[in-house]
């Protein structure tokens, strides 16, 4: 049997989780207190329970709204730096190997900090994290879709600027009703030029055109959440009986899709873990993996996103190690770096979780 502490031990790839949405509550509560903002809860445990109930109680405003908190206490690039140290700190003691944490620049600027400087405080974090931790990252930078098109133009500019630096991808992230991907589509020409690597959020509150046009349009090597690929098919007990041109597209190209179950649950994309189409992608050989997206407003981590897909869809240390590969080929670093994870690291490790566990 599958218990959570040998899923924790097991190596691990993240590759759609938020800066902003993984803050430690000590930290939150530490950052206010200096600053004198005010917080809705004193105590780590009252304030973790209070960023979760978006997601607890199924309310998208009240999941959103509570970013407007925790950017309000990333105005500065110590700050900045303190929290990215911490997120590769926390990504370790869950057993992640490789993350790729995203943020959105243009969010930290409303005290004078530039975009720039928001982006060196980060890499200067995660790079003292990995030193302590040795988790290897990259850091993936966001345009928001409600945002003027010249905003997004200069995060992807920024992306390029810092490509050697440990940036390694463009992202487009916020609300998708009424904000078409293409609208930004002179970022993503500049970001398709300079043969960099783009994933955006879509198919998690809007339909296939959301999805189509991130990838034919913009060019998405990777599509955030994709939940609702399954409009583009006819599924019968959990088998795709036919496909629609889109989803055979995403599953003949193997365009990877970046799933989190939680979240999704929590903000209403999916009803429950029982309706969510991972599962149908999995069996269906879909580039599938899970993710967390936000630590703090789901309340999860990479372990309890696992723990659940066992619990919930039947899958075992193979189905794990699986795709826990299927993520570690979609990560945007070089073909060289991801082998050397992928055997060095992962596959060595479910090795080792085998033996000790006497798995087969």
């Amino acid at each position: 049997m599958i218990d959570r502490e040998m899923i924790r031990k097991a190596p691990k790839v993240e590759l759609h989780e938020h800066l902003d949405g993984s803050l430690r509550p000590e930290t939150i509560i530490d950052l206010a207190g200096r600053t004198g903002f005010p917080l809705p809860a004193e105590t780590p445990d009252e304030l973790a329970a209070w960023f979760a109930r978006g997601s607890e109680e199924k309310s998208l405003a009240l999941y959103l709204k509570a970013f407007d908190l925790t950017t309000a206490l990333m105005q500065d690039q110590e700050s900045l730096r303190r929290i990215a140290r911490e997120e590769i700190e926390d990504l370790a003691a869950d057993g992640v190997v490789y993350a790729e944490i995203r943020f959105a620049p243009v969010l930290h600027t409303k005290k004078g900090l530039s975009m720039e400087d928001a982006v060196t405080a980060v890499l200067e974090g995660l790079q003292e994290g990995r030193k302590e931790t040795g988790v290897e990252y990259g850091l993936i930078l966001s345009a928001m879709r409600d945002q003027s098109p010249e905003v997004s133009l200069k995060t992807a500019e920024l992306a390029v600027a810092f490509s050697e630096r440990g940036v390694v991808g463009f992202d487009l992230a916020g609300d998708e009703s009424g904000n078409p991907p293409k609208k930004h589509i002179k970022a993503f020409e500049f970001i398709r030029a300079q043969n960099f690597s783009i994933t955006i959020h879509a198919g998690e509150a809007f339909g296939l055109e959301s999805i189509w046009q991130a990838i034919q349009i913009c060019g998405a090597h990777r599509i955030g959440h994709g939940t609702r690929l399954t409009d583009d098919m006819v599924i019968d007990g959990g088998r795709i009986v036919r496909m629609g041109s889109l989803a055979h597209f995403v599953e003949d190209k193997r365009i990877p899709i970046e799933m989190c179950l939680t979240s999704n649950v929590g903000t209403g994309a999916v009803r429950s873990y029982a309706e969510h189409p991972f599962p149908i992608f999995y069996r269906n050989h879909f580039r599938v993996f899970l993710c967390t997206d936000n630590r703090l407003m789901s309340g999860t981590s990479l372990t309890d996103e696992m723990t659940a897909a066992c619990r919930e869809y039947g899958l075992g240390i193979h189905d794990l190690e699986k795709i826990t590969i299927n993520a570690m080929k979609s990560a945007f670093i070089h073909h060289d770096r991801r082998l050397k994870l992928i055997y060095g690291v992962i596959k060595e490790g479910y090795r080792k979780l085998r033996d000790e566990y006497g798995l087969s």
